[in-house]
């Protein structure tokens, strides 16, 4: 055993399901807190937020993660208790396991070492939430309102998720794609389907724009991104019957869109194509982020370096997959980059984690941090 799989250990056996942090972020805290960090309990809501840092001058080195998870599902389908952090074969079994807490104790024992070891100049900080798997308004979003208006700015930030696909590394996210949804009311005529001149078919009238919609091409991507994606997540009309034409159809959507389309020019399109085809509509809109990248500097660089270092080979650096709380770290001008385990389990029964990675990825997260800052 080691100090970081302990550590691992006793923050996945706290229960804590979206939005509840059960006591992780306590435990980070009190772990924290003979090293010198400052800790700042930053509730907002029914969320748990910690912000916690070595005072000084200099740089501004940032960890950021997430202590709440995703409801486990039927207990019945774990091999292993959820919340228990049992270890079989080399593999810690429970919630969070990889999403991300066992990333979180990395990056602890990491900075430990760092800072017993040697002088470090600049500044270490955590922002640690339980809001990043909820609705995301109260976690990462409102830390960052809370460092602006303290005058507090992050120069470098790590996002502990789970970002490795075959093995530990092989992939860091430099970068995010924006995400934007849609829910689309088509207006019509409820009737009887053997009358339709007496009524008026919402899928109907919005067949053709539709169809559009899905097949066309919103951008080319560029060298970070690729091409902006639309994709139809519900389409909901009719009363259940078969005799009955519907009365309105309720359609959600989402864009995946790089930063060649802005969120103006997707919405002025889609409007477009709706009016095009005489569609009576009423929609609403919900960005819940926008892309960023950060490109190649010290950050990169020094995440690379550790990678080929501690594991021997070289990393890519991708932009794929969903949103996190990076896209409200980066717009402060942070450069921000993800490294974390392996993601084939997340988000499922007998969610696990290597405990060999994990040793790994605190040698990763230290290489880094010495790079920085010493």
């Amino acid at each position: 055993m080691s100090a970081t799989i302990d550590l691992a250990q006793a923050l996945i056996r706290q229960n804590s399901v979206t939005p509840a942090d059960g006591e992780c972020q306590n435990i980070i805290a009190d772990y924290l807190s003979p090293l010198g960090f400052r800790n700042t309990h930053l509730p907002f809501g029914k969320v748990s937020n910690l912000w916690s840092v070595t005072p000084g001058d200099g740089p501004l080195f940032v960890f950021a993660g997430h202590t709440d998870v995703v409801p486990t599902g039927d207990p019945e389908s774990w091999t292993y208790p959820p919340f228990e952090a049992q270890i079989h074969d080399g593999m810690i079994y429970g919630r969070g396991a990889a999403d991300m807490k066992s990333s979180i104790a990395a990056m602890m024992i990491a900075v430990e070492r760092v800072m017993t070891e040697q002088s470090v100049k600049g500044r270490i900080g955590f922002l640690i939430t339980s809001d990043e798997e909820g609705p995301a308004i109260d976690g990462t979003v409102k830390v960052m309102d809370y460092l602006s208006k303290q005058g507090t700015t992050i120069d470098w930030c790590i996002v502990g998720e789970p970002t490795s696909t075959n093995k530990l590394g092989d992939i860091i996210k430099n970068g995010r794609r924006g995400s934007m949804n849609g829910h689309l009311i088509v207006h019509g005529k409820q009737g009887h389907v053997a009358y339709p001149h007496l009524a008026d078919n919402p899928v109907h009238a919005i067949s053709a724009a539709l169809h559009e919609l899905t097949s066309a091409s919103w951008d080319n991507g560029n060298e970070f991104f690729p091409p902006t994606t639309f994709q139809v997540s519900n389409i909901n009309a009719g009363t259940g019957v078969d005799n009955v034409i519907p009365g309105n159809l309720s359609a959600r959507f989402n864009f995946r869109f790089s930063t060649e389309v802005t969120v103006d020019q997707l919405q002025a399109r889609v409007t477009d194509i709706l009016d095009k085809h005489k569609v009576g509509y009423e929609l609403n809109w919900r960005v819940s982020g926008h892309p960023f990248i950060t490109e190649r500097g010290k950050l990169v660089d020094a995440t690379v370096d550790a990678i080929r270092s501690v594991c021997g080979y070289e990393t890519e650096l991708s932009t794929s997959g969903g949103t996190s709380d990076g896209r409200f770290i980066a717009p402060s001008g942070a450069e921000v980059l993800e490294l974390g385990p392996l993601n084939a389990t997340i988000h499922q029964a007998d969610e696990c984690v290597s405990c060999n990675d994990l040793e790994k990825l605190t040698d990763v997260y230290a290489a880094v941090v010495k790079q920085l800052l010493t």
